[in-house]
C-alpha cells in the first residue's frame, strides 16, 4: 500500500540527521513530560520512533484520503454563502482524517493537547502532505500559525486558544489588504479600545487571505491613530465566534483550488491585543512570515516531488519510436535535473528547519530561566543562521517547484496539457509558491543583506572544512572555485558602490550563494549515502557550476551605462 513518507526514503533520511540530537535534548528539557503524559518519549530513541511514527500516518492519509480526493477538490473547490465558506467535500474528508488521527496542534506542548514536535518533523508533514494536495495543505499547516501566538501571546491566551487549535480547529493570518500587498506597513485596517466591553474592534477589509473563515485568526491592523507605517500596527487575535466578520467573496484562482482565498470584511467586530502595542508588523509579522516562508518551501518541494514522480512514471510507460521516452536523452536530461534539484532544494529546506529548530527551542527555555552564556551564544549562532536560509529555501525551492512542474508538463508532451493528468494540477498550483508569503524578489530583499555582510560565504568556508568521500574530492574543488567566484562579485557590486546596481544583481548573487550552499550540502548527504544521493550530486554540482558561471560572467562585465540602457528600455517602453 501507498505511503508519502516511507516511500520516500530521503525523508527518514533528514529525520535522522545528528542535529536531531540536540534538538530533541532542548525540545524535550531532559524527557520531563514522561511522568505526566503517557504518549511522551522517556529518551531520544523513543521520540524518534514518535516522530518517524506520527509521519508514517500523515504518509498513509495522505495516500489513501487526501490524495484519491485531490482532483475532486481542484475540480469542485470551496464554496461561498451568507458570509461564510463551505469546504469542498473532499477537504471535509481530508480535514476529518487528520483531525481523528491527532495530527493538529503538533508543535504545541502537551500541556496543550499538543504532540511537543519539534519544527523539522512537522515541516516534513507539511511537505507530504503538500505532495498530494496543496491547496490542502494550506489549510492544514495554517496551524502553525499557533507558534506566533504561542510565542508572543499571554497564559491566558494559551490556554484559550492552543487546545481549540490542538482539537482540530482552523487558523487564518489576515495581513493583507487591497492597498496592503507587499508593503505591510501601509495596512490600514482600523483597530479601536471599546472603553465600554473592555476589548478591541476591528473594522475595515482584508483581502487575499488564505482559509479566510478560519476559526482562529491572527489580524494586522492599525492601532494608533494618526499613524501611517509600520510603527502603528498591532497584532490581534480574532476569534470566530464572536462574529463580525464576513467573507465577502472567495478568489477564483489559477490554483491551489481547495484553499479558500478570501475577502473578508470587519465590521465592528471583536478582538483582542497578541503582545505589546505598536509591535505587530515590527516583530510579531516578521516572526508569523518566517514561520511561513518555512512553510511555503515545504510545500514547494512537496511539489516538486510529486512532479517528478508524474514524469517519472509517465516516461516510463509511454513508448515513442519503439521504445520508452525515459530512454532519450532529451527526457532523462529532464528528470534527472528535477531529481537533483529536487534533493538540492530538500537538503537545504531540513537544514533550515533544524537551524530554526534550535534556536526556537532556546528561546522557550528563555520564557522559563535565564540561559547560560553557552546557550546564548548558541541561540544567536542558529537564529541568525535560521534568519539566513529561510529566504534562500523559501526562494530557491519555489523557483524549482515551478521548473519541475514546467518541465513534468513537459516531458508528458500533448498529454501534459490536457486536464486528465495530474502534472497540469501541479503546474497550477506551483506557480502561487513563487508569489505568496514573499515573492521570490523579497526573499532576495531578505538574503542580500547576508551577501554583503559575509555571512553566506563565511558559512561556505565552514562547510569547505567537513570531510567528504575521496570520490568527492573533485567535486569540493569544483565547488570552491564556486565560491571563489561568488565573492568575487560580491566584492566587486561593493566596490562599485551604487545601490542601484547592487540591487540589479542582487538575485544573482542569491542564487550564486544558495547553489553553492545547496552543492555543499548535498556533498554531505553523498557522503553519508551515497545510495541515495550520488546521483544527485553529480547532475546538481554539473547543473549549478554552469548557473554559477553564468551569473559570473553577467556580474563581472555589467556596467552603469548598461544598467541605463535596462532602466530606459523598461521606462520607454512603459510610456508607450
Amino acid at each position: 500500500m501507498a505511503n508519502y513518507y516511507s516511500d520516500i526514503p530521503e525523508l527518514k533520511y533528514h529525520l535522522e540527521n545528528p542535529m536531531m540530537k540536540r534538538i530533541v535534548e532542548l525540545k524535550e528539557r531532559d524527557f520531563r513530560d514522561k511522568d505526566e503524559f503517557d504518549y511522551a518519549p522517556v529518551d531520544y530513541a523513543d521520540a524518534m520512533d514518535s516522530y518517524n511514527k506520527v509521519l508514517d500516518i500523515v504518509g498513509d492519509i495522505t495516500a489513501n484520503v487526501i490524495a484519491p480526493n485531490a482532483e475532486g477538490v481542484d475540480e469542485e473547490g470551496p464554496h461561498c454563502h451568507d458570509g461564510r465558506v463551505d469546504y469542498a467535500r473532499g477537504t471535509v474528508e481530508n480535514l476529518d482524517a487528520m483531525v481523528k488521527a491527532g495530527m493538529n496542534g503538533m508543535t504545541m506542548p502537551r500541556k496543550y493537547n499538543g504532540l511537543n514536535f519539534p519544527i523539522t518533523p512537522y515541516t516534513m508533514c507539511a511537505e507530504v502532505v503538500a505532495a498530494a494536495d496543496a491547496g490542502f495543505g494550506n489549510i492544514w499547516s495554517l496551524q502553525d500559525c499557533i507558534e506566533t501566538l504561542y510565542e508572543f501571546g499571554d497564559e491566558d491566551q494559551h490556554s484559550r486558544f492552543i487546545p481549540r487549535v490542538c482539537a482540530g480547529e482552523t487558523m487564518s493570518m489576515d495581513l493583507t489588504e487591497p492597498d496592503a500587498g507587499s508593503d505591510l506597513q501601509s495596512v490600514m485596517l482600523k483597530a479601536t479600545f471599546d472603553e465600554e466591553n473592555n476589548c478591541w474592534r476591528l473594522n475595515g477589509v482584508k483581502r487575499f487571505i488564505t482559509n479566510g473563515d478560519a476559526d482562529i485568526h491572527l489580524v494586522l491592523a492599525r492601532s494608533e491613530e494618526g499613524t501611517r507605517d509600520g510603527r502603528g500596527l498591532s497584532m490581534f487575535i480574532y476569534d470566530k465566534r464572536d462574529g463580525g466578520v464576513d467573507v465577502r467573496r472567495i478568489e477564483n484562482k489559477m490554483g491551489i483550488h481547495g484553499s479558500p482565498t478570501c475577502e473578508l470584511v470587519y465590521k465592528n467586530a471583536k478582538a483582542e491585543l497578541c503582545g505589546s502595542r505598536k509591535l505587530g508588523l515590527i516583530k510579531y509579522v516578521m516572526a508569523l512570515m518566517n514561520g511561513a516562508r518555512l512553510g511555503i518551501a515545504a510545500q514547494s518541494v512537496g511539489l516538486s516531488q510529486a512532479a517528478y514522480n508524474e514524469a517519472l512514471a509517465y516516461a516510463k510507460d509511454r513508448e515513442q519510436f519503439g521504445k520508452a521516452i525515459i530512454n532519450f536523452p532529451a527526457v532523462y536530461d529532464m528528470l534527472a535535473t528535477m531529481k537533483a534539484k529536487l534533493d538540492a532544494g530538500r537538503a537545504l529546506l531540513y537544514q533550515t528547519s533544524r537551524y530554526v529548530d534550535i534556536y526556537k527551542a532556546l528561546d522557550d527555555i528563555a520564557r522559563e530561566r535565564k540561559l547560560t552564556p553557552e546557550e546564548r551564544a548558541e541561540q544567536k549562532k542558529y537564529a541568525k543562521l535560521a534568519d539566513s536560509f529561510t529566504p534562500l529555501a523559501k526562494g530557491m525551492n519555489s523557483e524549482y517547484a515551478n521548473q519541475n512542474a514546467y518541465d513534468g508538463i513537459q516531458v508528458h508532451g500533448g498529454s501534459g496539457f490536457m486536464l486528465e493528468y495530474a502534472c497540469q494540477r501541479i503546474y497550477r498550483d506551483a506557480r502561487i509558491t513563487s508569489i505568496y508569503e514573499g515573492t521570490t524578489q523579497l526573499q532576495t530583499v531578505a538574503a542580500i543583506r547576508y551577501v554583503t555582510n559575509g555571512a553566506y560565504i563565511a558559512t561556505i568556508r565552514d562547510f569547505e572544512q567537513q570531510p567528504v568521500l575521496p570520490e568527492y574530492e573533485s567535486y569540493m574543488n569544483r565547488v570552491k572555485e564556486m565560491a571563489n567566484k561568488f565573492d568575487a562579485c560580491t566584492n566587486a557590486v561593493k566596490e562599485a558602490n551604487n545601490q542601484e546596481l547592487h540591487d540589479f544583481v542582487a538575485r544573482r548573487l542569491m542564487e550564486m550563494a544558495a547553489d553553492t550552499i545547496m552543492c555543499h550540502l548535498l556533498m554531505q548527504d553523498a557522503t553519508n549515502r551515497p545510495d541515495l544521493f550520488a546521483k544527485s550530486l553529480n547532475v546538481y554540482v554539473n547543473y549549478a557550476e554552469a548557473e554559477v558561471e553564468k551569473h559570473f560572467n553577467f556580474i563581472r562585465k555589467f556596467t552603469a551605462e548598461q544598467l541605463d540602457s535596462y532602466r530606459q528600455m523598461a521606462v520607454e517602453t512603459s510610456a508607450e
